[in-house]
């Protein structure tokens, strides 16, 4: 992930492009409720409407879609996740905007799913290109976590012997909890518990400086 840019300037697309697009987009729906195992050019092409031949042009293979697929959802978590938060100071205010974009996003895959947590499931013991794209998408994520962690730390609003690996560990943590109780227990409540986790995450490594105009958050 870029670290500090805002935004991504966009191309005009060709129709080619656009068709692809598109594609790719009814991809990411099913694969969000079947996961990308559950992804076939039958099936894609049966939901676009095209035949099996215009579909297999835009990937060449099963897996090629399946990392497109990957690569897209990528793509749409910088855009609604990352990008907005680095416009926010560095440090805490930065930080915080990271998770509460990412509790959000969260929220709105509770009734579709995440390819990021499900592809880990489908995945975890299965070499290859696939899962070689996930686990960079995800070390992408983590960097750019891990980055925004120690900003906090050089602006004085964390500890300075905090454990930034540590602290990166538990808030995909609460991630993860927040996944499984919203989405499998259907548990009321799930959302403001990970908020409630993550400050008290906070308190165990901020320095009591805050950033100017951000107080502290009860």
């Amino acid at each position: 992930m870029p670290t500090d840019t805002a935004s991504r300037p966009v191309k005009p697309a060709h129709k080619g492009q656009q068709t692809r697009a598109a594609i790719l987009d009814a991809a990411l729906g099913l694969a969000s409720h079947m996961g990308l195992e559950g992804l076939s050019i039958g099936a894609l092409a049966e939901v676009t409407q095209m035949s099996k031949s215009g579909v297999f042009a835009h990937f060449g293979s099963r897996e090629e879609l399946q990392i497109s697929v990957v690569r897209e959802y990528h793509a749409k978590f910088e855009e609604e996740v990352f990008y907005p938060a680095l416009r926010e100071p560095r440090g805490l205010p930065r930080l915080r905007a990271l998770f509460e974009r990412w509790v959000k996003r969260v929220s709105v895959e509770i009734d579709s799913g995440c390819i990021y947590i499900s592809g880990a499931v489908e995945f975890d013991d299965r070499p290859g290109p696939v899962r070689d794209a996930l686990a960079s998408m995800v070390r992408a994520w983590h960097a750019a976590l891990e980055r925004a962690i120690r900003l906090a730390v050089e602006e004085g609003h964390l500890k300075p012997d905090t454990d930034v690996m540590q602290m990166l560990f538990e808030i995909h943590g609460l991630i993860l909890a927040l996944h499984h109780d919203a989405r499998f227990l259907r548990q009321n409540g799930a959302l403001a518990r990970a908020h409630t986790a993550f400050e008290h995450v906070l308190a165990r490594y901020m320095t009591g400086a805050l950033p100017e105009g951000k107080p502290r958050r009860r």
